[in-house]
């Protein structure tokens, strides 16, 4: 038989797990969905000026969260470059936003440099983007729409000629 000190001991640690676990759902509302806008952030581009997401209304945004040391975000950079060229002629544009923390833009411009990136690049020391999209690791690719509607995730890499990404890229452009 369980004592009555028992029985309070296991009622509390219960109830502390419930309530615990009631605030984690409250907390956020989770990853953004696709149909619904993306979350607004806004960040600095390399020499200084702010980019908000609401700035790049009208035009198809490939929003992708890397980071210099992560090795995917090297590998998928250079076909994103090429996707950026092939496609910027129809109101596309990529906006790369480096997790790199804190104070790590020349880390950051010599990886533009190197893989000879041409699209905007901003960077976030603070890691904001992570919490606000909800990523767990890098990279992490969001595609929206002319007006600012979520149309494509990708948690990882996104591999050449990936039929998924390059189908929701056509249909967003059309």
């Amino acid at each position: 038989m369980m004592s009555t000190w028992s029985k309070a001991k296991r009622f509390w640690s219960v109830a502390t797990i419930g309530i615990v676990a009631a605030g984690c759902a409250i907390e956020g509302d989770g990853p953004p969905a696709v149909g619904e806008p993306a979350p607004s952030f806004a960040a600095m581009t390399l020499d200084g000026r702010e980019v908000t997401l609401e700035s790049l209304r009208g035009q198809v945004v490939l929003l992708n969260l890397w980071a210099t040391w992560c090795g995917p975000c090297r590998e998928e950079t250079p076909y994103l470059q090429e996707v950026y060229e092939e496609h910027r002629d129809q109101g596309f544009q990529i906006v790369g936003i480096s997790m790199d923390t804190g104070d790590a833009a020349a880390d950051v411009a010599m990886f533009v440099e190197e893989y000879d990136v041409s699209y905007t690049i901003l960077h976030d020391g603070t890691m904001q983007p992570m919490d606000t999209y909800h990523v767990l690791g890098l990279p992490a690719t969001f595609l929206l729409d002319r007006e600012g509607v979520l149309r494509w995730v990708r948690y990882g890499p996104i591999p050449e000629n990936d039929p998924n990404f390059l189908s929701a890229l056509e249909d967003v452009l059309s």
